[in-house]
């Protein structure tokens, strides 16, 4: 069976397609279209499709719109009543409705040849449910959280033999995710964007409020919870997007986050016992890319694993409305990375530097080119493989750098143009993680923060966060050899087992997704050395300067 799954209705737009129970290709609309997030998240961008990545994920697999059995589309207009009833205050949220009645028509123009009749809806949280619960190969309990849905802004549910009993749901207005979205739109960031911002943030503050919000947000008893309107300008003048940051904004995004973690702490025990207290829990939805809470979740929930979808946010429920339409169909293959969108060949990479002509080398091990020159304190800018799906950058399209200079975390923020605030993550070896790091493991999507043990604080001080932590991925030979390859020979170089990785790109601007996105960058930016598939572009042969 061949189901095209596509989500568009809120934010982040996506196409994933699953051929015979197996992800064949997974991909968000930003990649493509070069507009961060895809679109803007407001109810007149409803109607617009991932129409790059979808006919690009058909491509990818050989096929045409018509040979698509099914396409899931992440949203049941039919589940939805009006905004004002469920204490919205967008007054144009029916036009969101209204466009996903009509997403077949609209799905059909965009793909021509396509079948309108053969589009399903899948409810929103189903979806996310499904991305995670039918990701791992054993029954787990599945807790959904993010901004909103149909009308719940949260599910919670168990899934047995690849079936979905839903045990709870907190129907709109209450929200943890626009709780946190309220804030991060009160610190003066973008709301459904900037949300990582404020957990950042909230590492330099004290919850000083702590006592307020466990009268305003909490959870019910019976698996929902409730959130109280609040004066946000009572605690904190709201900020600008250019304006001061004051220890009160830190405090208030401390005092949010830990009584985040708080409430999912309460939802995570109940869902325990209604699912009959499985072993592992699953999750998505935005709220689950909140590492922080994440890692506590682990450490002091019921449950012995915690797997989070790497693609928890919207752009997940592509895949997740694609498995929850295939699987009845037949079982659906484990997720086993996220490497999921384009890829180029040798040829094809070589192709592009011919004819940008950069002076290009291919030397014996672009995996010790590249930890030479990291250990000598350069940038380096990494292009391999298949583009991960998913906000984190996970040694597909990277940039690399030293961790033992405490300089680097401003010199990385100053070349991606972020706040100063913001962490910088490390990767390391699966085999050498817990020499350095406590907490999670593995970890290969980057989505708990871990405990920097106290003896390699000092030697690792780019990484390790202002509260102890970092966010660390893990790095595992079997599916990641070429970076593993990188790892071992920097630790030769410089006996450190660590390398920063963020993500590929500049402020306000996707990941790169294409080499010559990759070349852009490279020539705007203060990289040393661009890693491109096993060819290696040096900045001083480039350009004949170095930093």
């Amino acid at each position: 069976m061949r189901v095209l799954g596509i989500n568009a209705i809120f934010h982040d737009p996506a196409a994933a397609l699953i051929v015979d129970g197996r992800v064949v290709a997974a991909a968000e609309e930003e990649r493509f279209s070069r507009r961060k997030h895809g679109k803007r998240p407001v109810p007149f961008s409803a109607w617009e499709l991932p129409e790059l990545s979808a006919a690009w994920c058909l491509e990818s697999a050989g096929l045409t719109p018509g040979d698509i059995d099914a396409v899931a589309y992440s949203f049941d207009p039919a589940l939805t009543t009006d905004a004002e009833s469920l204490g919205l205050r967008d007054p144009w949220d029916h036009l969101r409705v209204d466009y996903a009645r009509r997403a077949p028509q609209f799905l059909a123009a965009a793909l021509p040849g396509l079948d309108p009749d053969r589009v399903r809806f899948v409810p929103h949280h189903v979806a996310h449910a499904a991305s995670a619960g039918l990701s791992v190969p054993e029954d787990s309990a599945v807790l959904v959280l993010d901004g909103r849905g149909e009308s719940a802004s949260h599910l919670a549910g168990v899934y047995r033999d690849g079936e979905l009993t839903t045990l709870a749901a907190q129907r709109l207005p209450h929200s943890l995710g626009l709780l946190y979205e309220d804030l991060t739109r009160h610190l003066g960031f973008l709301h459904s964007s900037d949300e990582y911002k404020v957990m950042a943030l909230a590492s330099y503050g004290t919850p000083r409020h702590l006592g307020l919000f466990r009268e305003l947000v909490h959870a019910d008893g019976e698996g929902g919870f409730r959130v109280e309107r609040i004066d946000w300008n009572a605690l904190a003048k709201a900020r600008t997007a250019d304006g001061e940051m004051t220890a009160e904004h830190a405090d208030l995004a401390a005092t949010v986050q830990a009584r985040l973690e708080e409430v999912l702490l309460d939802l995570a025990r109940w869902t325990y016992d209604a699912a009959g207290g499985p072993a592992t829990l699953t999750m998505a939805g935005g709220t689950a890319l909140n590492c922080v809470a994440n890692a506590r979740l682990a450490a002091e929930g019921p449950f012995q694993r915690v797997w989070v979808q790497p693609a928890a946010g919207d752009a997940g429920t592509a895949l997740g409305a694609a498995l929850a339409i295939a699987r009845p169909s037949g079982p659906v293959a484990p997720f086993t990375g996220a490497d999921l969108g384009r890829g180029w060949s040798d040829d094809e990479l070589e192709a592009e530097l011919r004819r940008a002509a950069l002076p290009y080398t291919r030397p014996e091990s672009i995996a010790a080119e590249a930890a030479r020159v990291l250990a000598g304190n350069g940038i380096v800018a990494w292009f391999q493989g298949r583009s991960e799906y998913g906000p984190r950058a996970l040694g597909h399209r990277s940039l690399l750098a030293h961790p033992g200079d405490p300089e680097t975390q401003t010199r990385m923020n100053d070349v991606k143009g972020r706040e100063q605030f913001r962490p910088i993550a490390p990767m390391v070896r699966a085999e050498r993680f817990a020499d350095i790091f406590d907490g999670v493991y593995p970890s290969p999507y980057m989505l708990f923060v871990h405990r920097v043990k106290p003896e390699w604080k000092d030697r690792i001080p780019a990484v390790t966060h202002v509260d102890g932590t970092a966010r660390v991925q893990t790095v595992h030979t079997e599916t990641e050899p070429r970076v593993a390859e990188m790892l071992a020979e920097f630790e030769r170089l410089t006996g450190l087992p660590v390398v920063i990785n963020t993500s590929l790109n500049t402020a306000g601007r996707p990941m790169v997704d294409t080499p010559r996105e990759a070349m852009e960058l490279f020539g705007s930016a203060p990289v040393d050395l661009l890693a491109l598939g096993p060819f290696a572009v040096h900045r001083s042969s480039a350009f004949g300067t170095t930093r």
